[in-house]
């Protein structure tokens, strides 16, 4: 019986297994960020200990910048001491650190693949829960707590669980207008935030091998709202090419060699599965969600469905409508909007950006509406304007920001103000989650942002489209 890509990487990177039945993993790739390290590090440190692979370790900066300003110190008291504990440990360290300015710093989960440092095979961990992304390479990655950043900078190892392996096949051809965000709102809609949970999703099939690696990272990006441990993509040539020439990635012969290597780190066509689900991507529409959780979500232009269709969820659907101030039954096209934001380690890559301009080419946001689209890192920036994208963007209307995590969670001045209801590229709808209590997200691809921003209402982005 041949192995899943999971098998392959799990038995490669096990050193143990413990008396707990979890097994110990070796680590190839720790990435850090200025929020959930400083107290791991002060850990180790109350313990004499010192990092075990400073190599291995990568910090960059992205939670808590600001986007508008790059001064220091920052406003925020807070942001700048954690700010300066990153700078101070990764310096004591010897920890690269792509700090804020160095043309390399960013969202941590668009700033490993776009230098090569994530590639296939690999454990990867890091202490945010969107680490799922690089396994668009065909790596094993999830996000972990303090105490086990603590762990795994002491020991380069971590104690984990194996999750069983649930195949995700989605097949056919995507319509006008339809994106990889698209296809992982519909299938977590479908499963639940719930469904993934003890699973590793594999995503498979003629309609992933047509995506380049940027819709990749976005569809395993948001595994983890649909409740699984990690999501990957088996590696192929498309990966390959993507890491060819990236700065940490290998050069010359060692290319080639690493390449082999990768390519058959992908699961045996004989591979055994624990479960497997289908997607006809031809069949779906551009997505919106409509509650306070990356599941409760629709098609563009349909209704907007009872608290009664979800038997097990009727409760949490009723919180949602409370919260968000609509009514089951009515269309979701035609809800007013007053934000629009595009970025986040989901969508603010160049191919994200690219998407949007295109919507906005010669086009305005609509009145009233605050519009701003934050690169995902600062690389994305420099592409972006080499392109003349923001220029399309600031002609519309949106703001163009520097990189960082900004609206997304609002741990930084970027949030939502009172009742403003925000269209989103990001990847959670949660209470509270874009920085104000009473503020409204919903959640949609860059393009769906931008027709929603020219609208001035949530609308069908392919109404924009030729």
């Amino acid at each position: 019986m041949g192995k899943t890509l999971l098998d392959k990487v799990w038995d490669l990177h096990r050193t143990a297994t413990l008396p707990s039945g979890e097994d110990q993993l070796f680590i190839g790739l720790h990435l850090i960020h200025e929020v959930t390290s400083p107290q791991a590090f002060a850990m180790i440190q109350e313990r004499g200990c010192a990092v075990s692979r400073p190599d291995l370790t990568v910090a960059t900066v992205d939670h808590i910048v600001p986007t508008r300003s790059v001064s220091r110190p920052l406003e925020d008291e807070l942001a700048e001491e954690m700010l300066r504990a990153l700078e101070r440990n990764t310096a004591e360290n010897g920890i690269r650190f792509f700090n804020w300015g160095s043309g390399k710093q960013g969202i941590v989960h668009v700033v490993g693949p776009e230098q090569g440092l994530t590639q296939p095979g690999m454990t990867i961990v890091c202490g945010d829960s969107h680490t799922a992304t690089h396994g668009a390479f065909g790596a094993i990655a999830f996000g972990i707590g303090t105490s086990q950043i603590r762990d795994v900078l002491a020991t380069q190892t971590l104690a984990v669980g194996k999750p069983k392996v649930r195949r995700i096949v989605f097949t056919g051809a995507p319509g006008k207008g339809v994106s990889a965000k698209d296809y992982i709102l519909a299938l977590i809609a479908r499963l639940g935030v719930n469904g993934g949970i003890g699973y590793a999703y594999e995503y498979a099939g003629e309609a992933i091998e047509a995506l380049d690696m940027e819709g990749r990272l976005t569809l395993c990006n948001m595994s983890i709202e649909g409740g699984a441990k990690c999501g990957y993509v088996n590696p192929d040539r498309v990966t390959v090419e993507y890491l060819r020439g990236k700065p940490f990635a290998p050069s010359g012969p060692a290319f080639e060699q690493a390449a082999e290597f990768w390519l058959s780190m992908a699961s045996d066509p004989d591979a055994c599965y624990d479960d497997e689900v289908s997607i006809d991507v031809s069949s779906l529409e551009p997505q919106v969600t409509w509650g306070i959780n990356p599941g409760q979500g629709i098609a563009v232009t349909a209704s907007l469905p009872f608290p009664e269709s979800f038997p097990d969820g009727a409760e949490t659907a009723r919180a949602a409508y409370a919260h968000m101030g609509l009514t089951p039954g009515k269309p979701i096209i035609g809800t007013k909007i007053d934000v629009a934001f595009i970025g986040s380690c989901t969508n603010g890559r160049l191919s994200d950006l690219r998407s949007a301009a295109g919507i906005l080419k010669g086009r305005r946001v609509a009145p009233g509406v605050r519009a701003f689209v934050v690169p995902g890192s600062e690389q994305v920036k420099a592409a972006a304007e080499l392109e003349g994208l923001d220029r399309i963007f600031m002609d519309a209307g949106f703001e163009w920001r520097g990189a960082g995590c900004s609206m997304c969670l609002a741990m930084n001045p970027d949030r939502l103000s009172g009742r403003e209801l925000s269209a989103s590229s990001s990847n959670r709808n949660f209470i509270g989650r874009q920085g104000s209590a009473s503020g409204r997200t919903m959640l949609m691809s860059p393009a769906m942002v931008a027709a929603a921003a020219v609208r001035g209402e949530i609308c069908d982005v392919r109404e924009y489209m030729p």
